[in-house]
């Protein structure tokens, strides 16, 4: 039964990107890029943690 849901719940995703896409690209580039800008922060933050913890922590 939950596989079911989350089979559902993954395709109505797939339908809503695909729709805002379709509908407002400009809009759907803007997510894109927003989410990569996170990502690539988050990144940084992690590389910048790493760093401290191998300087032990100083």
């Amino acid at each position: 039964m939950v596989v079911h849901a989350k089979k559902i719940a993954l395709y109505v995703v797939v339908v809503f990107i695909l729709y805002v896409v379709i509908t407002d690209p400009e809009t759907a580039a803007e997510y894109v890029q927003i989410g990569f800008e996170g990502i690539s922060s988050a990144a940084g933050s992690v590389g910048d943690f790493m760093t401290w913890v191998a300087n032990g922590g100083e």
